[in-house]
């Protein structure tokens, strides 16, 4: 299983903006933070505001935070949301499969049954059991980002 970059970046943005619980971050800090381009982060942090993971503060002063206490986002539910457009494999999806063997191949039930495996192992786990170490993680923000500056 390989997430897309939508879904790596969004669990970024939530890393990030869990480590500063007290404050409102911007986009800028967290692009400088991790090296990733403000735009794409606007069509995350867009997408993030929508499923009512992070909240969004318009106009001088303004950022994100957590719309919720981090413990009460589950990593699965994220991945979920981010990942719903992509396909483990190409007959996942009826429209564009080219597949010849569909109707008669045992992997795909296998590799759908291993799908839900992973899902669920996220599904024990939330945003609080993977910032545990803000400290840790706030120092190598500041550090990228003194790099980047």
């Amino acid at each position: 299983m390989r997430l897309t970059s939508f879904s790596d970046y969004a669990l970024r943005v939530l890393i990030y903006v869990a480590t500063k619980p007290d404050q409102l971050v911007t986009i800028a800090d967290i692009s400088k933070s991790y090296g990733i381009s403000k735009n794409h982060l606007m069509k995350i942090t867009n997408t993030l505001a929508a499923a009512g993971y992070v909240e969004t503060v318009r106009g001088s002063g303004g950022g994100l935070r957590l719309s919720r206490a981090a413990a009460d986002i589950n990593i699965g539910g994220v991945l979920r949301h981010t990942e719903a457009g992509s396909h483990l494999v190409e007959c996942a999806d009826r429209k564009t499969n080219t597949c010849v063997i569909v109707p008669a191949c045992g992997l795909k039930h296998v590799l759908f049954e291993a799908l839900e495996a992973f899902y669920a192992r996220l599904d024990k786990v939330s945003l609080a059991d993977i910032t545990r170490n803000p400290a840790d993680l706030t120092h190598i923000f500041e550090a990228q980002a003194a790099r980047a500056a």
